[in-house]
């Protein structure tokens, strides 16, 4: 399993959001691309990094950070946050991230996402599903869809998409947990995704539980900011 910290950029600074409110936000005294200097010398080869500006701005903002952390580190990072088409996917991927999530755009504009997989191909692209009692939600996890979880991803794997990103948006940024009941539930259905778990983890046990699940990755935020899993604890798991 890999583990994938999280890096989500507001004004060029760390922050962490409560269940994706932008009212509660925390602030982290820590330059992103330092932290994630800091996060490879620990043996971490993945990043997950979010432009909260341009998920507002509805386009990419922060992307001198996502150059920043490619140029000085060899980390593999995906970006998520206001990409809306194939032109801005390429000047991601130019940038330097080695995969783009694909969020509300997949419900909002399901043909796009679907010309994103073709012109890319279906390593570079990330589904994103941020869910809440299995219904799927978007606009910063403040609109409920019609879409049901297991149909959103029925259709997805139907059309190629190998990579799913899942948060439990009711656990997110509250460090109570992983979703792994659901996670397990995913992978009985869809034995061959590639599944990245995100939202709650807390503590090592969280890992463990994950790893026995079967994840592709675990996304991990909150907790390494605030060293409730430490970078030492860390390095057990990115051997």
């Amino acid at each position: 399993m890999r583990i994938i910290p999280a890096i989500d950029i507001m004004e060029g600074r760390c922050v962490r959001l409560v269940q994706g409110d932008f009212q509660q936000k925390k602030v982290y005294d820590r330059d992103p691309v330092e932290y994630a200097l800091r996060l490879q010398e620990a043996g971490v080869r993945s990043l997950h990094l979010v432009d909260l500006d341009g998920a507002r701005a509805g386009h990419p903002v922060n992307l001198s950070v996502l150059e920043n952390i490619c140029k000085k580190t060899r980390l593999k990072v995906d970006f998520g946050g206001g990409v809306k088409d194939g032109d801005g996917v390429q000047q991601v991927l130019d940038t330097g991230a080695t995969q783009v999530t694909a969020g509300s755009m997949a419900v909002r504009d399901p043909d796009t996402v679907l010309l994103w997989l073709e012109r890319f191909g279906p390593e570079k692209i990330i589904l994103g599903a941020d869910v809440k009692n299995e219904q799927v939600y978007i606009d910063g996890w403040k609109t409920r869809t019609q879409w049901n979880l297991f149909d959103f991803l029925d259709f997805y794997t139907r059309k190629g998409i190998q990579y799913v990103v899942c948060t439990d948006i009711a656990r997110d940024g509250l460090l109570q947990g992983s979703a792994v009941a659901l996670y397990r539930k995913i992978l009985k259905r869809f034995p061959g995704m590639k599944l990245i778990a995100s939202g709650g983890i807390h503590q090592t046990d969280d890992l463990d539980r994950l790893i026995r699940a079967g994840v592709e990755g675990a996304i991990v935020g909150k907790a390494l900011l605030e060293n409730k899993i430490t970078l030492k604890q860390l390095k057990n798991y990115v051997g």
